[in-house]
């Protein structure tokens, strides 16, 4: 019986080497991606916790001489001053149940002097952009309950000009005080009640997509590919070769 020589080991084992190589790398790099979802989890969960204490949180008033106002973000506020409603704008590109409109923000002139803009809620659009609906907010002094928000400086707008008149695009503290020339607050109150019978502005604030579940989908994904791959190589290098036939 002639048997076929085995190739010589040397052969074999760099044969090999190249997929072991390319496996190892996979399985750290698929790892490495996992244990980045999985740390980015961990982050939107500390985030969700600081948003769920933030809500429970005790209403109160405007603190003063506030270096982070992100420490205060989503907290339950009263604010008592009277709205200027001279110089209110309306936030375009707002849809509230599928039905497109506007975001009302009126300054406030607190009564210890300081000012706060004011997201009164959303008002649908008019029958054409020329027709832009009423929201006159309430004379006199009121109190207004919220949250606080920060709006985000980094966003993106069609055109480099300032805005110019009652609809803007995007809300930014900074810019209105620089058009108006009243000295905001770099935060946003974003008004949970309404202030008197017959307002019907839309108040539905939202908690924010921490993603923390798709992170989870996303580390499960790349976990299951590293054992894919470990796997595979197991399967093709290390299961025992079939026993040669036995010739008569």
């Amino acid at each position: 019986m002639n048997v076929p020589a085995s190739p010589p080991r040397t052969h074999r084992w760099q044969r090999g080497l190249l997929p072991t190589v390319a496996a190892v790398a996979g399985i750290a790099l698929f790892a490495s991606a996992g244990q980045w979802q999985y740390r980015r989890m961990g982050q939107m969960e500390m985030l969700r916790a600081q948003f769920d204490a933030a809500t429970a949180a005790p209403v109160t008033g405007l603190p003063r001489d506030v270096d982070d106002w992100n420490a205060w973000r989503y907290r339950p506020v009263v604010v008592d001053g009277a709205f200027d409603a001279a110089h209110q704008v309306l936030i375009d590109n707002k849809v509230e149940d599928g039905r497109a409109g506007y975001h009302v923000v009126t300054p406030l002139i607190i009564d210890d002097g300081r000012a706060v803009l004011v997201d009164r809620g959303w008002v649908a659009a008019g029958p054409s952009r020329a027709q832009l609906p009423s929201a006159t907010p309430p004379a006199g002094n009121v109190s207004v309950h919220g949250r606080v928000n920060v709006p985000t400086p980094n966003y993106i707008e069609f055109g480099r000009d300032a805005p110019a008149g009652t609809v803007w695009q995007n809300l930014d503290p900074a810019r209105v005080a620089r058009a108006t020339g009243v000295a905001f607050l770099p935060i946003v109150v974003e008004q949970t009640a309404p202030l008197h019978q017959g307002d019907d502005l839309v108040r539905a604030w939202p908690a924010p997509d921490f993603g923390i579940e798709r992170h989870r989908i996303y580390m499960a994904q790349w976990y299951l590919f590293a054992v894919l791959t470990a796997g595979l190589w197991l399967y093709f290098n290390v299961r025992r070769p079939r026993s040669a036939p036995e010739d008569d």
